[in-house]
């Protein structure tokens, strides 16, 4: 099937199985965010590129927020239902369309229904040619929603497709490549030498206000926080979250799903009630990997005669080594 393709969706398809890095030098492009969003509110930082040229995995702070072998910087949506309503995509710095493809479905690979993605793990996606080798690669883009032709001049900013979820990939999110010729280079750190650095300030190529705007979470990150009436799983909280509960609710259930949370990790979620009573709370044994989002929740049945009205909260933290690394608080008002 790949042999079949025209030569400009081949030449997407090249991505290097070994990521290496190169030096900046002048005229290296300064890098806007690439999605009209507001990190760390509507969309988030997911993976950084593996710079462990080993079996094992480190992105440039030394930590574990990438998988083996990834060559870019993916960038998260909250959910379907967020996809679904339209976030668009933009040229992270001025250049020339040189490659692009479209048509690929926008289906999770964990779907049954899923075609082969073998020499597509991109879907349908751009690249754009910024002068000086250098290049970004835009994947996993909404079939369809590509606004720009081969050869076509763009501006830093400009919105060239919507993000979708077509190739590899079972969330809807960006996935941005930098290229400088034949050589991956990670935007957060693309200095040669050191493979990472925990003190690494992760401007790299980014201009000010994204390197701000993307700025490295080691405590991880809430995606998801809200309230059910029932048992949540990762279904609904993609469908958008569960409906509002009301004072007739057969239950109460608070839940939180974070991401780049780290082994040995502890999540506790507490829920209470208008009296300050402790109605639920879920405390799980340390986690016993990193995990690329974890989703917890805690609820109780409804009482005889339904919720008492007032204001029900829920606190959510992450426990790391004795010390909070993360926490969220939330509230429902019945």
């Amino acid at each position: 099937m790949r042999g079949n393709l025209p030569e400009p969706m081949r030449s997407l398809l090249a991505l290097p199985c070994l990521v290496l890095l190169s030096a900046a030098a002048p005229g290296t492009p300064r890098l806007a965010l690439p999605l009209a969003c507001t990190p760390g509110k509507d969309c988030f930082l997911q993976n950084h590129v593996d710079r462990d040229p080993g079996p094992g995995v480190r992105d440039f702070r030394c930590g574990a927020q990438t998988y083996e072998g990834h060559t870019g910087t993916d960038i998260r949506l909250t959910d379907h239902a967020a996809r679904l309503r339209g976030v668009d995509v933009l040229a992270a710095a001025p250049g020339r369309v040189v490659r692009l493809r479209d048509g690929e479905p926008d289906v999770s690979v964990r779907d049954p229904a899923a075609p082969p993605i073998a020499g597509r793990e991109c879907g349908n996606g751009v690249v754009i040619d910024h002068g000086g080798g250098w290049e970004t690669q835009s994947c996993h883009l909404a079939r369809g929603s590509i606004r720009v032709k081969v050869g076509q001049a763009v501006a830093a900013g400009q919105p060239i497709a919507r993000v979708g979820l077509s190739g590899n990939t079972e969330y809807p999110h960006l996935h941005l490549t930098v290229r400088q010729g034949a050589l991956t280079v990670d935007p957060f750190l693309p200095e040669g030498g050191a493979a990472c650095s925990a003190r690494a300030d992760g401007v790299g190529l980014w201009t000010p206000a994204a390197a701000a705007a993307l700025a490295y979470r080691s405590g991880g990150a809430v995606l998801n926080a809200g309230f059910a009436d029932g048992p949540v799983d990762n279904a609904r909280v993609e469908a958008g979250g569960p409906p509002r509960p009301g004072r007739n609710a057969p239950a109460l259930v608070a839940y939180v799903r974070a991401i780049n949370l780290k082994g040995g990790d502890r999540p506790v979620l507490t829920l209470t009630g208008p009296d300050g009573v402790v109605l639920a709370r879920a405390e799980g044994a340390p986690l016993d990997r990193s995990k690329a989002q974890w989703l917890v929740y805690a609820g109780k049945r409804a009482p005889p005669g339904g919720w008492p009205a007032g204001l029900y909260q829920a606190d959510y933290a992450v426990l790391r080594n004795g010390q909070t690394v993360l926490s969220r608080r939330f509230d429902l008002r019945l």
